[in-house]
């Protein structure tokens, strides 16, 4: 019994509960306390004979006379005494807890409802069969405190749940609390807590299902239905076919404001890109356009790498940026192995980019980020016009060089520098002679093995063509022949 296994009763109790439960209750209006007594005598027999329906309605019997007779003292009393019974049930417990919980709202006062929830933490604790329930009760006294201002509090309160372990608890609902405890650290600051936490929700959860047929839909309700039939109470509850678009685009907006603060732009694109394949989002124009120029603003200003490329040449190749044509034509000039001037593209482009949340021309109180995008944006720019130089010339001056980049001298070495940190470009500055060499100096042997290789594949054309001249030279000795014979 102690260990919450099922036996079959001893005895069964249900007669004597159907008649000393209502008897219990009629005398509670006058005296209580002789009424849990009549109750406590058969909540013991009933549980020391195994009898977890009798059991249940005695227990939930008792905390219900003690909240109607509003003696909130009492109650919390009785519930922790009746859970630490010997031998109690634990389907019994579990009941009267979850009964309990409905009380909470009902608390006059919020010292009552405080006292209810603290007493109900204080039964659940360590017990792994109303873990569900104490993660609930837990969620309350978060939010509690999040209305009285304590953030802090809230924050750790919810935070100390590992709802991820919990295997009674429904998927939906362990990625509501996960989410908002991420919530939770977002708004309390604490940014490496925030991204921990949001790891542990797998994103295959919200992978997009596709359109069931109604045979289908039929089919797997009646397979649900006999899993259903089947099901142990100690058992998971089986997981429903939901609707989660709600929790994927809540979980989103988490990882895009996650990513923001580190601008962590490339994440933040495909953050995006993920969004945009929701059915909500597709359906709705105003949200649609919207999240297409987020995802072109978002890969452009990203740092060039393999990885962005790719993301970069995939976006392009997408027909609905039609509906954004001002970004499709920004984005094809970072497509095309073309010099882009940084004066033009603010004047072509700079109103409308600035006219968004995304990008400010000036620092801004409402988001200071938004400035340091726009100079991103002109370092990214930049940045691809000293690719272009680097993809047509060997070496160049430099004057002619901060000519084609716009900049002056001190800014272009500071960007050249850059790129070749980062291994984008291979670049050398001869600063007495003023010319840049962007052409590796290659090793004797590298030499020889290319012009070994540009020979082979020479005399190998030489051998092609000398085999085509052999064959057209037969084929026209063979022509004559098949003429001559004819006539």
């Amino acid at each position: 019994m102690a260990d919450g296994q099922l036996f079959k009763p001893d005895k069964d109790f249900s007669k004597e509960a159907d008649k000393i439960i209502p008897e219990a209750q009629e005398l509670a209006k006058d005296n209580v306390q002789a009424a849990l007594e009549k109750l406590a005598g058969l909540e013991k027999s009933a549980r020391q004979a195994s009898d977890l329906a009798s059991t249940s309605r005695s227990l939930v019997a008792i905390v219900t006379i003690c909240k109607e007779s509003g003696d909130w003292p009492l109650l919390n009393e009785q519930v922790l005494l009746l859970s630490k019974k010997h031998g109690q049930l634990k389907q019994a417990t579990t009941k009267m807890v979850q009964v309990a919980m409905g009380f909470i709202d009902e608390a006059p006062t919020p010292e009552k409802k405080l006292s209810i929830i603290e007493t109900l933490r204080t039964v659940t604790e360590g017990k792994i069969f109303v873990e569900v329930e104490r993660a609930r009760v837990t969620r309350i006294l978060s939010n509690m405190k999040k209305e009285q201002g304590d953030l802090n509090a809230a924050a750790d309160i919810l935070c100390e749940l590992q709802v991820e372990t919990f295997g009674s608890m429904e998927r939906r609902e362990k990625t509501e609390f996960i989410l908002e405890q991420v919530s939770l650290c977002i708004e309390k600051g604490d940014w490496t807590q925030a991204g921990i936490l949001s790891r542990k929700i797998g994103t295959k959860f919200f992978a997009r299902k596709p359109k069931k047929t109604p045979q289908e839909l039929e089919k797997e309700k009646k397979e649900r239905e006999e899993k259903e039939k089947t099901r142990r109470p100690e058992d998971p509850p089986l997981e429903k076919e939901d609707d989660v678009t709600d929790l994927k685009l809540r979980y989103y907006e988490q990882q895009i404001t996650l990513a923001k603060h580190d601008d962590k732009y490339l994440d933040i694109c495909k953050h995006y890109r993920q969004v945009l394949d929701t059915q909500s989002v597709e359906d709705t124009p105003e949200q649609l356009h919207a999240v297409l120029q987020r995802v072109i603003y978002y890969v452009i200003l990203a740092p060039h790498d393999n990885e962005q490329s790719d993301l970069l040449h995939r976006i392009n190749t997408d027909s609905r940026n039609t509906l954004v044509p001002e970004e499709q034509r920004l984005l094809k000039q970072f497509t095309i192995p073309e010099l882009m001037r940084w004066p033009v593209i603010a004047e072509t482009y700079g109103p409308h980019l600035t006219s968004t949340d995304v990008f400010s021309a000036t620092a801004v109180e409402s988001d200071p980020k938004a400035h340091t995008r726009w100079q991103d944006l002109r370092k990214r720019v930049i940045e691809h016009n000293v690719r272009v130089i680097a993809k047509y010339y060997t070496r160049i001056r430099f004057p002619r060089l901060t000519q084609l980049l716009d900049l002056d001298e001190e800014e272009t070495e500071s960007y050249i520098s850059q790129l070749v940190t980062a291994k984008t470009v291979y670049a050398k500055i001869d600063r007495p002679n003023r010319v840049v060499t962007f052409a590796k100096t290659r090793k004797p042997d590298e030499v020889l093995n290319e012009w070994s290789g540009s020979v082979k594949g020479l005399l190998g054309l030489l051998e092609r063509i000398d085999h085509l001249i052999t064959k057209e030279e037969m084929m026209a000795r063979i022509q004559p022949a098949k003429e001559v014979k004819a006539n």
